[in-house]
């Protein structure tokens, strides 16, 4: 089966500062801020809503494909993806540009300052789908480049391919009107509860008004579960038992990653999504969203003590 995994790559570079950045912030002075924070160090982690759900997927024994974009600092992810059986195909490299990366830092009181580069990612990967077809390919399409956010839609659409819209983080870039002509005609749509309010709200629809475009609406609830909503029926789908919460960054992705393996097997969207909480779980207790490991073995015996058999 061909999986196709829309989005971005990106370096995730993680600072920790030893202080507050309120005792370095004048209230009074806000409108000329200049401040630097040394911080202890730095550390970088593979990241990207594409890279985060194929490493998943590649640990459940498949072999995804990423349709994204990388800059000129390529190598180290791609020496990363080929030990993880991940294809390249997907990926164009944009020599002009460097990766898409996040600059996280925290203070000792867990605030954070983000700056993101989207570098290469504002290019599109205008990725050929030459060999999908409905019988042997399913899409999802996370949050990445808008345009290729858009057009891979049109190409899963024309040709008859499932696929799964995942809009998260690329929300604030969407038109109402836009985003309900990507999600029409789709198999799920997956989101947080936040995001479906967005969605919700963009639209101008309600739930049953999205059923009417999409076949199946996931609703995240982090340590709740998530939700199957459809024109028939809700079912409440519990989290799996986590042995420590570490760090939640990438439990979305790494559901994503378990809910198709469990769809390319074949199993029902109740079946599938116990599948994803899981994965959700293992990603969870480790910090960083491509840190966990396991093996499909492992997987499907601790499935069976949350789950019963698979």
């Amino acid at each position: 089966m061909n999986i196709y995994i829309a989005g971005s790559l990106a370096y995730d570079r993680i600072m920790d500062f030893p202080g507050k950045f309120s005792d370095h912030i004048l209230p009074d002075k806000i409108h000329i801020l200049n401040v630097c924070f040394t911080v202890n160090g730095m550390i970088e982690k593979f990241g990207g809503t594409a890279g985060n759900i194929a490493y998943s997927l590649s640990l459940l024994g498949e072999k995804p494909y990423v349709l994204a974009t990388i800059g000129k600092d390529y190598q180290r992810y791609f020496d990363w993806l080929n030990k993880n059986n991940i294809a390249l195909d997907g990926i164009k490299i944009i020599h002009e540009e460097f990766t898409a990366g996040a600059y996280i830092t925290t203070d000792r009181s867990d605030n954070q300052i983000t700056g993101f580069n989207p570098g290469a990612m504002k290019y599109p990967s205008e990725y050929r789908f030459t060999d999908a077809s409905p019988d042997n390919s399913i899409g999802l399409i996370a949050p990445g480049n808008l345009h290729d956010m858009v057009e891979y839609a049109t190409v899963y659409r024309t040709k008859g391919i499932p696929y799964i819209c995942d809009p998260g983080q690329s929300l604030t870039a969407w038109k109402g009107e836009a985003l309900k002509q990507w999600i029409s005609g789709s198999t799920v749509l997956i989101s947080n509860d936040y995001e479906l309010e967005m969605i919700m709200k963009m639209t101008s629809m309600d739930k049953k008004g999205l059923l009417g475009l999409t076949k199946t609406v996931i609703t995240t609830l982090a340590e709740n579960g998530s939700l199957i909503r459809t024109s028939q029926s809700e079912l409440p789908i519990p989290a799996a038992k986590t042995l420590d919460v570490v760090d939640p960054t990438g439990a979305g992705d790494a559901y994503r990653a378990g809910l198709l393996k469990g769809l390319v097997m074949g199993k029902t969207i109740e079946t599938s999504a116990k599948m994803g909480s899981l994965a959700a779980a293992y990603a969870i207790e480790k910090y960083g969203t491509q840190e966990h490991h396991y093996s499909l073995y492992d997987f499907i015996e601790r499935y069976g003590d949350n789950y019963g058999e698979l």
